[in-house]
């Protein structure tokens, strides 16, 4: 027997417990997915097929055996910036990439919890864009409309996931690279408090504004995932308290003071919330209204926050591209944002680095008066396939801020942010909405995304265009 597309990491792992599918079963009809899919979505950069099935036989072993793991032989993708041992982990970049010699701790933790990894999904160059795209892997393609990106830089789990190629995936966020990419695929996205989720090998990933995170096409998957990846190396810097974010998302969020905030932090480009946009977020606030809640206009107070997130990140490229062992191949809108962070890595990265306990207090004091805010992912919908690929960086830039202006700051931050489907634009591209709260608030804000999701049901629209030869039903 198999399970159909539709049924998510919970219910796989429910019914590998019960007996009533084996592991080597799902992970062949993933693999094989994955394999139909590949010329159209493109999600993949490895695919571990050899490895994926024996693990899937060593699961099902167990589970024979009476063994019980939260996610015991249920296949999950994972982005090509995490260690998996045995695989090159090129994080987008051109070249040829030993493969590593031992897992990452989220990597570990998911197999610890019986997770079969079939494959490393497809990321921009070192994760830098809201698009999936590079002369290493060709572009990853939107499962709802193939001429346009599933965004970045976690397109490729974005895609898998949307496609029913997995029921949940692994990416990473350090600008939105998780939440932009599920609002522009129609899925659940959560960005955790730093930390939550290791990093290791690294203790901190881009000076600390990028941490992992989960896709999922439901909120008790995106948090179950999350539940099984979360946790820390010994040597992580960052070890936020315990949360259960599976307990979280079974429970009612109580009535909630929202802040609606549409206006985009202050950046030296202009950015406009398209009008479709807006109107999907006015309605998903109007339905939080109806839910009961208290929802408000009101802006967190930014201030000059992008001043001490460009040190931050550009610092964090250059500290890639000296480790990068074919540096000629990298992007020159690489190599320019490199030079600029070689620049910026002394007196201007401390001060940035010094100046977030400072943000903390002061938009931090929003949450004085509000339990969570309401924020648009993007302002626009997701761009064609190629629309940026071949700019400068300084029209990468411009286009990048101008698409993708809300969820930068919560990296900076450190804080978490989920983002939820807000419905659909012309063209049937998804767009979404984002949940953001202070330092440790995911179990509220995973609470507040279950209770929507209970009203609305997202779940339930697959792409109109499949992207694989069987149906969500089949």
């Amino acid at each position: 027997m198999t399970l159909d597309r539709a049924a998510g990491l919970a219910e796989s792992a429910r019914a590998l417990a019960d007996g009533e599918v084996s592991s080597r079963a799902l992970v062949e009809q993933a693999l094989a997915r994955i394999e139909a899919s590949q010329p159209s979505v493109n999600a993949f950069r490895v695919v571990r097929a050899e490895a994926a099935l024996a693990e899937a036989e060593a699961a099902d072993a167990e589970l024979a055996a009476g063994v019980r793991k939260p996610l015991l032989g249920v296949p999950v993708a994972v982005k090509d910036d995490m260690d998996v041992a045995g695989e090159p982990t090129a994080f987008g970049c051109d070249g040829q990439f030993p493969p590593v010699a031992r897992d990452g701790e989220a990597v570990r933790r998911l197999r610890a919890a019986g997770a079969v990894i079939v494959g490393k999904t497809n990321t921009c160059e070192f994760g830098q864009w809201p698009f999936t795209e590079g002369p290493a892997f060709g572009a990853t393609r939107n499962p709802w409309n193939p001429e346009h990106t599933p965004g970045g830089s976690s397109g490729g789990s974005a895609a898998a996931v949307a496609a029913g190629l997995v029921p949940a995936a692994l990416g990473s966020d350090g600008a939105g690279s998780v939440r932009i990419p599920a609002s522009w695929t129609h899925l659940i996205g959560i960005k955790p408090q730093r930390g939550r989720i290791s990093t290791w090998p690294r203790g901190e990933s881009f000076q600390g504004i990028t941490v992992n995170g989960t896709l999922a096409r439901t909120v008790a998957d995106a948090a179950l995932l999350l539940d099984a990846a979360s946790g820390n190396h010994a040597n992580d810097p960052h070890r936020p308290a315990p949360i259960d974010a599976s307990e979280a998302a079974r429970r009612e969020p109580g009535r909630l003071r929202i802040a609606l905030a549409l206006k985009p932090p202050f950046t030296a480009v202009r950015a406009r919330l398209q009008p479709e946009v807006r109107a999907r977020v006015l309605e998903l606030a109007q339905k939080l209204s109806e839910l009961g809640h208290v929802v408000e206009e009101a802006n967190p107070p930014y201030g000059q926050i992008g001043l001490t997130f460009v040190p931050r990140a550009t610092f964090g490229i250059a500290e890639r591209v000296a480790e990068a062992p074919f540096p000629a191949l990298l992007d020159r809108r690489t190599r320019d944002a490199a030079r600029l962070g070689r620049l910026l890595g002394g007196a201007p990265l401390k001060a940035a680095r010094r100046a977030e306990a400072v943000l903390h207090r002061r938009i931090g004091s929003v949450f004085e008066s509000y339990d969570v805010i309401l924020a648009p992912t993007t302002a626009a919908p997701p761009p064609r396939i190629g629309a940026l690929l071949p700019l400068s960086g300084f029209a990468t830039d411009r286009a990048m801020i101008a698409a993708c202006p809300y969820a930068w700051p919560w990296n900076v931050l450190g804080w978490p942010g989920v983002n939820v489907p807000a419905g659909f634009v012309t063209g049937g591209l998804p767009v979404g909405a984002q949940l953001l709260g202070p330092a440790g608030s995911e179990p509220l804000l995973i609470s507040l995304a279950a209770q929507l999701e209970a009203e609305l049901r997202w779940h339930g629209a697959w792409p109109p265009q499949r992207a694989v030869t069987d149906s969500p039903a089949a």
